[in-house]
């Protein structure tokens, strides 16, 4: 486990040391991604600030839900980026995979540490911001539990959304090429649940809340923390199921890559 730890940490610190090489470059990119979060939130702002609320949620309640998604799906774009299907399948279609096969370093360790963008550091900024906005606005009554439960929150988005790369590269093992369907989960699924579920038809509620367990990852926890009932009568632990739901998402995903790493057939280029 230290060997690991200390393999990751050089792959990490290599790409970590070649993408500050130019800093100037590298500035403009973490700005630019700022200002992409920010003129998308700030947009939404506007508009809902006319309307007064969505769904029966504030400004300041909404912008809790986006900025918790941002910090967490940055995060998770970064430290799983190796795994996202159109970079993943170009190896695998370019036959280096095969290469990284021949390592004695385990393959999952090299891919975890194959594409670490740095410049995502700017949307997790912009993310902190957001969510420092919805504090000012909607304030919270903390307790213990709330301040202790929140990283756990983060931590189970991270690891559904990283489940689900883990799954996109994974088939790309039989399809070469990315599927969009697993775009739909990771990107579409992240913006879904950046707004209350109570705007949504019942029948896509229902299935980002019994069939993929998104609603369970950011909505129920922010209800808790926001002190809101809950307008569909789940029960309470509802709201407490999040690091259980992305856990579980996370295994599962990593019993599937074993799976297709013993099926794996190289494309022989």
């Amino acid at each position: 486990m230290r060997h690991a730890w200390s393999t990751y940490r050089r792959l990490i610190g290599a790409q970590v040391r070649s993408q500050l090489q130019y800093r100037v470059s590298f500035a403009l990119d973490v700005l630019s991604t700022m200002m992409f979060t920010a003129t998308e939130f700030g947009a939404f702002a506007l508009v809902l600030n006319r309307f007064g609320s969505v769904g029966g949620w504030s400004l300041g309640e909404v912008a809790f839900l986006y900025g918790l998604v941002e910090i967490s799906f940055a995060s998770m774009d970064m430290l799983f980026g190796g795994f996202d299907a159109p970079s993943f399948g170009q190896q695998i279609r370019k036959g280096t995979l095969d290469q990284l096969l021949l390592r004695p370093v385990s393959l999952t360790l090299q891919v975890f540490g194959s594409d670490f963008a740095l410049r995502r550091l700017g949307r997790v900024a912009s993310g902190v911001v957001v969510f420092g906005f919805a504090l000012a606005l909607s304030p919270i009554d903390w307790t213990l539990f709330k301040v202790l439960y929140l990283p756990l929150v983060a931590l189970g988005m991270i690891l559904f959304f990283g489940g689900v790369f883990v799954i996109g590269g994974t088939l790309t093992f039989w399809t070469v090429e990315g599927t969009e369907a697993v775009n739909v989960l990771t990107y579409g699924g992240s913006n879904l649940i950046v707004y209350p579920m109570s705007i949504y038809e019942e029948w896509l509620r229902r299935l980002f809340t019994f069939v993929i367990p998104a609603a369970f990852l950011n909505y129920y926890p922010a209800l808790y923390f926001l002190d809101k009932p809950d307008p569909f009568g789940l029960p309470e632990f509802a709201s407490f199921v999040a690091p259980l739901a992305g856990g579980l998402v996370f295994l599962a995903a990593l019993l599937f890559w074993r799976f297709g790493l013993k099926h794996y057939q190289s494309t022989g280029t």
